[in-house]
């Protein structure tokens, strides 16, 4: 056996034949120079990490290493005009055998409003079909999203896009403008409904218990608490220190389930923040010695704001699970999600021994008020299709 032999094909201690190869180590060497390559182009670029996960960002790198060295990637011309138009024809063509099932079995008008950095107000439309969702156009709808009457003639003239004879339900938000539009609707088209989002339908369940007197107190002094600490470099490094570098989840505008997330995350480090608020760190600095400061301190170590975020955990926790099944990519079947909703309430029940009902009961009316227009609604919620 030759020395070549010998570095190719080593023997472990157990007799197995493991083969090392110097192609191997130079592969090796060689992808890490790859990857670096394409990361820091996407650090110049700003594109998100995410991307890594695409296919398409698979497909294309299989596509380089096919052409091999000396590829010369494509001119800005090329990605603007050319390229753009031949995609732009790709998609029209995946879109026809779209159309063949909305034709077929019928579809859903799915629209999705959201608010730009510019603050504009955009509605996205998409279209739902038992092949899948496709997206088909979006509207600046800034100067009218919240006239009942402009809504109206912008939704039916997606239906009349789509094809009148092919749209079984029309989808928004559970907003009275859209409620009104959604009913206006269903008198001008006798056979299409409109169907509220199941997402928005949770989410507007949380804003109704949030205000509840006592729970809304309890989220003013955990938002007070969260906001003060992350105000300060160095106070939000000291509670890093005691939490080990665990943040607390800091709640968004648009998103009453996040409020209540919040809290969760304050909870998870109840007794790392009791320790912080008496040790010699925080008494022996200068926020101790602010009003805000004491007031934080005082939220923190006093019983009745922990009794508070437990009871708001207690009747919200199961109704943000149903909502991350409702608002996740995968979609489950609308009587499961039904299901999933009965389960919540019995839940929040179960938090309480079942003997406590004047404690949730104002709880199952918000959920029940709610939830009655989901339930008279023959269809699917949002993204979710009755297969034919």
């Amino acid at each position: 056996m030759g020395l070549m032999d010998i570095y190719c094909n080593l023997k472990t201690a157990t007799g197995k034949e493991k083969q090392q190869t110097m192609n191997d180590a130079y592969k090796k060497k060689a992808r890490e120079k790859v990857c670096e390559d394409i990361a820091r182009w996407m650090y110049e670029a700003a594109i998100p990490f995410n991307v890594v996960n695409l296919e398409s960002f698979k497909v294309a790198l299989d596509s380089i290493g096919r052409y091999g060295i000396g590829l010369k990637p494509p001119s800005y011309y090329e990605v603007r005009v050319p390229l753009l138009k031949k995609e732009v024809q790709n998609t029209n063509d995946v879109m026809k055998s779209h159309k063949v099932e909305w034709e077929r079995y019928g579809c859903s008008i799915m629209s999705d409003g959201w608010t730009d950095r510019s603050n504009r107000s955009l509605i996205n439309f998409l279209v739902n079909s038992s092949k899948g969702s496709m997206f088909i156009d979006s509207v600046d709808a800034s100067s009218y999203s919240h006239t009942g009457d402009e809504l109206y003639k912008l939704l039916s003239r997606m239906v009349q896009k789509v094809g009148e004879a092919n749209v079984i339900q029309i989808i928004t938000n559970n907003a009275a403008n859209y409620a009104l539009v959604g009913y206006h609707l269903e008198a001008e088209y006798p056979y299409l409904y409109w169907t509220p989002c199941a997402a928005h339908c949770v989410d507007l369940m949380l804003e109704d218990i949030g205000k509840i007197p006592t729970i809304a107190k309890t989220i003013k002094r955990a938002i007070e608490l969260n906001g003060y600490i992350y105000n300060r470099c160095g106070l939000l490094n000291m509670m890093r220190r005691y939490t080990g570098l665990k943040n607390l989840l800091r709640p968004a505008k648009t998103r009453f389930a996040t409020a209540f997330i919040t809290l969760s995350s304050i909870y998870k480090q109840q007794d790392n923040l009791r320790k912080m608020f008496v040790s010699d760190d925080w008494t022996s600095s200068k926020w101790a010695k602010e009003q805000a400061g004491k007031k934080a301190a005082q939220s923190v170590l006093a019983d009745s704001f922990w009794a508070g975020i437990i009871y708001a955990l207690k009747v919200t926790g199961p109704l943000v699970r149903v909502l991350r099944l409702v608002d996740g990519e995968n979609k489950p079947a609308m009587g499961y999600i039904y299901e999933a909703m009965d389960r919540a309430k019995e839940a929040i029940a179960a938090s309480f021994n079942d003997n406590e009902k004047h404690k949730y009961e104002l709880i199952y009316s918000i959920i029940d008020k709610r939830w009655d227009c989901q339930l008279h609604r023959p269809l699917h919620a949002a993204g979710y299709y009755l297969n034919p």
